[in-house]
């Protein structure tokens, strides 16, 4: 790779190998089979909305193992007893991270917070193909991540369209003014904007601020 490879160009060229393996090892027509074995969606954007209409925070609690940044946060990891603490702290709904690579996630650790609580669950990866759409549905997902700055805008628009097409709700991540542009010709109900540069893994504060 060369000098000018960023942090996110390595995510997502170690993530289209693991999508190839995972379409190798399994169809997606079997993920829309198991799809059928899920329970109902819990509602992600809806549990958000409510909170906010009814005048209250509306908290999403992230259930994370480890970052590229600081390395491994907690080596006591018990997604499902996190859950359930969040749950009963008033969380609104979860944000649980899967990716294995830079982030040490795993499907497993989605199954196991959603099985543990009734919050609606968020899967934080890093999407660039409708496999991972289906496969996060399939998954017990209620809402899926799609990141800006990672796709272009004919992909960005193919993953939100499959997503809905399966019942998942959408939140659509930005960092800069273009960005959020982009995201809003989507017509999404949920912009999620990240202060920190995913190329760079930089981090200001006034990021926010200057999007608002």
């Amino acid at each position: 790779m060369s000098c000018s490879t960023t942090i996110l160009d390595r995510i997502i060229a170690r993530k289209r190998q693991e999508v190839s393996d995972r379409q190798d090892n399994q169809a997606i027509e079997a993920l829309y089979e198991r799809i059928q074995d899920q329970d109902a969606v819990r509602g992600f954007t809806g549990r958000l909305v409510t909170q906010a209409q009814s005048k209250q925070s509306a908290v999403i609690a992230e259930i994370k193992r480890a970052s590229p940044s600081k390395g491994l946060l907690r080596a006591d990891f018990q997604p499902a007893l996190h859950a359930t603490q969040y749950e009963r702290a008033g969380a609104t709904c979860l944000s649980v991270l899967t990716d294995q690579d830079f982030f040490q996630g795993s499907d497993a650790d989605l199954k196991a917070a959603r099985g543990a609580c009734q919050l609606p669950v968020i899967r934080k990866d890093f999407m660039i193909d409708p496999y991972q759409i289906v496969e996060s549905r399939a998954l017990g997902a209620d809402c899926i991540l799609l990141i800006v700055s990672a796709l272009d805008d004919a992909k960005l628009a193919v993953l939100h369209e499959t997503a809905l097409s399966v019942g998942l709700d959408v939140l659509i991540e930005v960092h800069d003014e273009r960005e959020l542009h982009r995201a809003l010709a989507l017509d999404n109900r949920l912009i999620g904007i990240n202060n920190r540069n995913l190329h760079t893994f930089e981090t200001k504060l006034e990021v926010t601020l200057d999007l608002l």
